[in-house]
């Protein structure tokens, strides 16, 4: 599922179109085998980890910080199978967890910084309690649900935000949310576990052995 020319990966191996899904992306353990893996590896793992934060950078939309599901490499936004530009939606609630747990862990690109504050920002002010779980790039919601899982990866973005009022207000609305139950409790209790792992501190690097 990687598209070894652009250092990407695909969104789905089979499907014509050069298109790649922002959520997918995950830089902060690219780099991680770039310093570790296999040998042979290393080079295109290093590459990869700042294609990857480029792509962060290009697709987020600039008012909102919100990623779309697809888009292609060049990071142009893809069309959905309604024609329509695809929009931000459950794929993409991860994105603004990857680059921020990279920014934590790393420190190599302060776009990212930025992009956590602009997301926060945005879905702060549409109500920490109630914004939707669906939005064109440009912020019009698209559903009415309030989803945990996108909470919680919304509350991983204070890793790379600006210490303060927002950041603290969404880590506080992740610990006082209730574990997922019913319908969505697979999904949105996958991000719930990670991202309490995240803030918590507990979700960390654990050094590879010396090499001999």
């Amino acid at each position: 599922m990687v598209d070894e020319q652009h250092f990407m990966i695909k969104f789905v191996p089979n499907m014509q179109g050069a298109t790649t899904d922002a959520s997918y992306h995950l830089p902060a353990f690219y780099e991680l085998w770039a310093r570790w893996g296999p040998t042979e590896d290393r080079a295109f793992w290093a590459e990869a980890a700042d294609v990857s934060r480029d792509l962060f950078s290009r697709v987020a939309a600039p008012e909102t910080g919100l990623t779309p599901d697809r888009s292609h490499f060049d990071g142009t936004v893809a069309n959905d199978w309604d024609g329509k530009p695809t929009p931000f939606s459950y794929d993409s609630w991860r994105s603004a967890s990857n680059w921020s747990v990279d920014y934590s862990w790393w420190h190599k690109d302060p776009r990212e910084a930025v992009l956590s504050n602009r997301i926060q920002k945005f879905l702060f002010s549409q109500g920490i309690g109630k914004f939707a779980d669906r939005y064109t790039l440009e912020g019009k919601p698209l559903s009415e649900r309030h989803s945990v899982g996108m909470v919680s990866t919304t509350a991983v973005a204070g890793l790379a935000a600006t210490d303060g009022a927002t950041a603290k207000a969404f880590v506080d609305e992740l610990w006082n949310t209730p574990v997922p139950s019913g319908e969505q409790r697979y999904f949105d209790g996958m991000l719930y576990l990670m991202s309490l792992m995240h803030v918590s501190g507990n979700f960390r690097i654990i050094a590879a052995a010396p090499e001999q």
